[in-house]
């Protein structure tokens, strides 16, 4: 019997990489921020947690986490409009 191709599997796989970068991503913000290594209104800490919520929602939607993907789904928009506002104010 031939066996079946690993495209779900990379997929699955790449999925979970996505939510693990995700929570790392969001720890790393805090953390960066807590520790005053990076300032709360720069464009680094709004990216680590804009992709960072987008990981989290993305593994929180498929497997149907509805809590953890509406706090993410709404942390990616907060982190969108502050890059969107740094944007507008470096021009």
């Amino acid at each position: 019997m031939p066996s079946k191709p690993k495209t779900n599997s990379l997929r699955a796989n790449l999925i979970e990489a996505g939510g693990w970068y995700g929570a790392a991503a969001v720890l790393l913000a805090y953390a960066l921020v807590s520790f005053n290594v990076i300032s709360p209104h720069g464009w680094i800490y709004q990216l680590l947690n804009f992709t960072g919520a987008i990981g989290v929602l993305i593994i929180s939607y498929i497997k149907r986490a509805r809590q953890p993907a509406l706090l993410n789904f709404v942390w990616a928009v907060i982190a969108l409009v502050a890059l969107i506002q740094l944007t507008l104010h470096a021009l």
